[in-house]
């Protein structure tokens, strides 16, 4: 008898599983292409929702198939998330049968978002069966199950076929509920059986784009009763006093659905559904959907009323996507499925002119109040205007940032940029709006860009695609000037300074006062940390930490970086009222702040050389000229 060493007989096992799987899988089996033919039959796919105390969601699927090499696809670039930010690292447990015989399955080398199976013959179905590890915590990403609210994003919970568009594959989904709870969607519900929800087939398209939102604790708001086409406020909440809403408060929202359809002259969409969650657990969100939105903020939307304002703007923008960004969408967004990379080019328009709008519908519904509005307006301005990397990057290259950053934290955010095309954008189509009331002599304005852009095909959901030469074109119908150049100049342009003619344009003029707005104080406080970007260049939180540093600002150039703690200020213990304290006392001295700073296990003395006393930004009023911006926030009739 042969002796083996343990060595060659793993090798040898080693190169059997490599045979084996040699010839189940081809080398190198291409991911086939998506063509526009419809998918052999309808894809059942079930979902089990009630492990909340591991936040475990439980999928198994059931796919006609014909025998042969087959590949699935876990989605890649998800809608609104402008990049490949699948949560592929949650996807666990997955299993191929058919028959009641297992399946093996390989991962593309490449495309690693693809599964190669080869479907035995005989089988006319494969049964699937895989989880979704939901975050347990911030670090691993966004939480949406918590023990009182889910979140269903059906793009993190499906597989499907590649080789088919995406609106050529139907699906069968349903979804068990923990007993007793309720839920919003723009799904249709085909039946409900105590906790199990059968919705309607639906192409995979508009599962994925159609998310849920279930808790314990729910509340819809009608906010547009009567009309045919319904609008609804979902509401989940940690407890059922976070849903106590009162008349003027749904009033507000209703007045800005109202808003909406005044300014865009259409709708696209067989209802609606605002999904809003009221949560210190589950994670905030704000993302657009043809016909719903995720919205996720602190419990006191409705109870600390006067206190929720600064957020108030995230609903009116999520639902301008609807017209923005789901109906008329960039060409570059005009993909087969989700796994297809998205061309993001003009994001200055989906979302720069979206934010501009949100801010706009927020202030004529009576959601924030002008003042609030101008107060947030000021406080954008002032940021682009002291945003250094616009010396060496143009906004325009910030909307690949979904794609290179993923959206993870930046160390030097003010040198290296983010996504600036959501309110720089903003700021340049205040700009448009603002030249188009000057040419004009006040008698149009992108109100009337938006009914032509957006107004089209009144009732349809079959999205409508633009170039950059599309919305030249429609806003020379609204006004006639050389469109082109005026935007390439400010979308592509480094400054110095931020775009803000159109602020001047409007009546008013960014200046810096010792006394921060209502914003700012809302701000600090939602971020618990205080703001001395415009005296001392960086923020500091409540421990201490320094955060939003300002390249080549007093706190940089004496040596503070984010992963910089604060202790002492002039010997003092730091609190965010010793330092304003002095840098007040410091104003027209020549006296240095004194910082003791912890590094690390480092601690140091540094100097700050600032004697200009404390800045926040505000708007002024620039006498004798037309108040266009009382104009842009006056309700509609």
């Amino acid at each position: 008898m042969t002796a083996h060493s343990p060595f060659s007989l793993a090798a040898k096992s080693a190169s059997a599983l490599a045979l084996a799987l040699a010839l189940a899988f081809p080398a190198q089996a291409a991911v086939p292409a998506p063509v526009d033919q419809p998918y052999p039959g309808t894809i059942v796919l079930k979902v089990d929702a009630t492990n909340l105390s591991q936040q475990i969601f439980r999928m198994r699927m059931t796919v006609p198939v014909k025998p042969g090499p087959m590949t699935f696809l876990y989605p890649q670039w998800l809608p609104a998330n402008h990049g490949p930010s699948g949560p592929l690292t949650q996807l666990a447990g997955l299993k191929f049968s058919a028959n009641g015989k297992a399946v093996e399955w390989a991962r593309d080398p490449v495309e690693v978002f693809a599964f190669h199976v080869t479907v035995p013959e005989g089988a006319t179905t494969l049964d699937v069966e895989y989880q979704f590890l939901s975050p347990l915590d911030p670090g691993q990403g966004r939480i949406v199950m918590t023990d009182d609210i889910i979140g269903l994003q059906w793009p993190s919970v499906t597989l499907y076929p590649a080789g088919y568009v995406a609106r050529r594959i139907t699906v069968q989904p349903s979804l068990t509920l923990p007993a007793g709870w309720q839920y919003g969607t723009a799904l249709e519900t085909a039946t409900r059986q105590g906790d199990e929800v059968q919705f309607q087939p639906h192409d995979l398209e508009t599962l994925i784009d159609s998310p849920l939102f279930a808790g314990r604790h729910f509340k819809q708001f009608d906010l547009d009763p009567g009309a045919k086409v319904r609008v609804s406020l979902n509401v989940v909440a940690d407890n059922a006093e976070s849903l106590e809403a009162k008349p003027e408060q749904i009033a507000a929202h209703r007045a800005m659905v109202q808003q909406s359809l005044k300014l865009f002259g259409s709708h696209h969409y067989q209802h609606y559904d605002f999904l809003l969650a009221l949560s210190d657990e589950f994670g905030g969100v704000g993302r657009e959907h043809h016909q719903s939105s995720e919205n996720g903020v602190k419990p006191g939307y409705f109870t600390d009323w006067a206190r929720s304002e600064a957020g108030r703007d995230l609903l009116p923008h999520e639902y301008t996507h609807s017209w923005n960004g789901k109906f008329r969408r960039p060409a570059g967004q005009d993909v087969p499925n989700f796994n297809t990379p998205l061309q993001n080019s003009l994001l200055w328009v989906y979302e720069g002119q979206t934010q501009y709008w949100g801010g706009i519908l927020a202030a004529r519904s009576g959601l924030v109040s002008k003042e609030a509005a101008r107060n947030t307006l000021a406080a954008t301005a002032a940021r682009y205007d002291n945003t250094q990397g616009r010396a060496w990057r143009a906004m325009q290259d910030t909307v690949n940032d979904p794609i290179i950053a993923g959206r993870r934290a930046l160390a030097w955010s003010n040198w290296q940029r983010s996504e600036d095309y959501y309110s720089e954008g903003a700021l340049i189509w205040l700009d448009v709006d603002t030249k188009i009331r000057e040419l004009s002599g006040d008698k149009r304005s992108l109100d009337d860009f938006a009914r032509a852009f957006y107004g089209i095909n009144n009732g349809s959901m079959l999205p409508a695609f633009y170039t950059f030469e599309d919305v030249v074109a429609a806003l020379d119908k609204v006004q006639k000037f050389d469109w082109a150049p005026f935007l390439r100049t400010r979308v592509e342009g480094h400054g110095p300074g931020a775009p803000l003619d159109g602020l001047q344009r409007a009546g008013w003029k960014l200046v810096y006062t010792d006394t921060p707005t209502d914003a700012i104080k809302a701000s600090e406080e939602r971020s618990k940390s205080a703001d001395f970007s415009y005296s001392l260049g960086f923020s500091v939180r409540a421990d201490g930490g320094v955060s939003n540093v300002i390249w080549d600002g007093v706190g940089f150039r004496a040596g503070l970086a984010g992963n910089t703690t604060v202790v002492a200020v002039n010997n003092r213990a730091y609190k965010a009222e010793v330092l304003k304290a002095a840098v007040k006392a410091a104003k027209g001295t020549k006296a240095p702040i004194e910082l003791l700073v912890r590094k690390g296990n480092n601690l140091r003395t540094i100097s700050l050389d600032y004697h200009d006393g404390l800045r926040y930004p505000r708007l002024e009023r620039i006498p004798g000229t037309p108040d266009r911006l009382d104009a842009i926030y006056k309700a509609l009739k």
